[in-house]
């Protein structure tokens, strides 16, 4: 019986041992993974310093010359004489910084997503999801990657985790016609749609980058939105924790378009 009792106890202290280092690999190995597919999206000129400006993430997917982001992410690209461009920034297999010209194949106005083509050789591909009920369901473990500060540190991928705490709908809009956004107008005319709100700190350079499922692997959402306090600059001083994401399957739709 002593005995018993003593072998119960080593298997359990094992197993205590044992699951933090294996969730750690887990979500080691996924960031391994995966970061080499989270880009930076902006603009780039070659008569400019810094060449690239900085305006959100993306990440990349289907045959590797795709990418998936924000519609709010896209810059302003205004016509001047320094020839600036759309361009997505990522890193080559040896580690350097690269800077790729894209254009716009899809918009999704209402969802505020978009899709991009690059030029050149495919780059690393992450996956969307297949199961989305199975795999966002709440209290799901998930990490979002990209670029929180943009290049304020340097472009290094930052993931951050945390699970989804609710599937909600997207907001009506607001009653004062002078308080109307044109996102908000369209949500409107499209209807309600999903989104996934997480228990995780995001920040506005977050926007378009990826929610993966943890245990998956696969992409189950784009970060859109940061619930914020007061103003902009208030996302990165007092961080409320409450980030939305759109669930992968819209982005999925928008690839039966191109």
């Amino acid at each position: 019986m002593h005995t018993s009792y003593v072998l119960r106890r080593s298997f359990l202290a094992a197993c205590l041992v044992s699951s933090p280092t294996a969730w750690g690999q887990s979500l080691a190995g996924l960031v391994a993974r995966s970061k080499g597919s989270v880009v930076a999206v902006g603009s780039f000129s070659a008569l400019r310093s810094p060449r690239f400006s900085f305006s959100g993430t993306g990440f990349v997917l289907g045959d590797g010359t795709l990418v998936a982001t924000c519609l709010h992410v896209l810059p302003d690209l205004v016509v001047s004489t320094e020839r600036v461009e759309l361009s997505v920034q990522l890193r080559s297999e040896r580690g350097d910084l690269e800077w790729r010209a894209a254009k716009v194949l899809v918009r999704d106005r209402a969802r505020d997503l978009c899709l991009l083509r690059l030029e050149g050789a495919p780059a690393p591909a992450l996956s969307l999801t297949e199961h989305e009920a199975a795999d966002s369901v709440e209290g799901t473990s998930v990490a979002l990657m990209g670029y929180p500060l943009g290049g304020a540190l340097g472009f290094s991928v930052v993931t951050h985790r945390g699970i989804i705490s609710s599937r909600v709908s997207s907001t009506a809009p607001a009653p004062s016609a002078g308080t109307l956004s044109d996102r908000a107008v369209l949500s409107a005319r499209s209807g309600a749609f999903d989104l996934l709100q997480l228990d995780a700190t995001a920040y506005p350079g977050n926007s378009g980058g990826p929610l993966v499922n943890v245990d998956s692997g696969a992409v189950i959402g784009v970060v859109s939105m940061v619930l914020v306090k007061g103003t902009r600059e208030s996302a990165l001083s007092s961080p409320t924790g409450i980030t939305y994401a759109v669930p992968a399957k819209y982005v999925a739709a928008m690839l039966k378009q191109i």
